[in-house]
């Protein structure tokens, strides 16, 4: 068995409310390959699913560090920046998520996962307005098609209130 099989097996396999198993298993193969990029990250997620945000947020800076690639890259972007809100850092979260959208601009979970970090931070009108976007963006609907450019212009409206700007809300 690979070491990608094993550590499919084991998180196809954990039980979310009782972590304990899962991060002694990742624990070993982390002792066993200390700078493999997936087993850091996989440490930094079993982890964070146990509610340890601080000791995760060592494992994701290192995976990260180590040279994550592809949709493992854009996971940890989105478990890193939610950690990171999580622990209070809403600078660094929105940073993070600033980003890993910049690398993966058709992701919709690191849109959904910034705008709750607006949120948290107080940011309610930044939140509200990307998620009209990202409605305008990845919804496929007639019923949405037909109101984009008005959901569009009241999520430029919504924006707005944070800079008193008001500018036409289109419907």
């Amino acid at each position: 068995m690979t070491l990608n099989d094993e550590l499919d097996h084991l998180l196809a396999t954990r039980d979310r409310n009782n972590m304990a198993p899962t991060i002694k298993a990742v624990v070993c193969l982390h002792a066993a390959h200390p700078e493999n990029a997936r087993v850091l990250y996989e440490v930094a997620g079993a982890y964070d699913t146990a509610g340890q945000e601080q000791v995760a947020q060592g494992f994701y800076e290192r995976a990260l560090e180590a040279g994550l690639e592809g949709d493992l890259l854009r996971r940890c972007y989105v478990q890193y920046g939610s950690t990171l809100r999580n622990v209070g850092e809403f600078g660094k979260s929105r940073d993070v998520f600033a980003a890993a959208r910049k690398e993966f601009p058709d992701s919709p979970a690191l849109a959904v996962f910034e705008a709750i970090t607006f949120h948290a931070e107080g940011r309610a009108n930044e939140a509200f307005a990307s998620l009209l976007e990202l409605t305008v963006d990845y919804v496929e609907s007639s019923d949405i098609d037909r109101y984009k450019s008005a959901i569009s212009g009241n999520a430029a409206y919504i924006r707005s209130l944070d800079r008193n700007e008001a500018p036409a809300s289109g419907t």
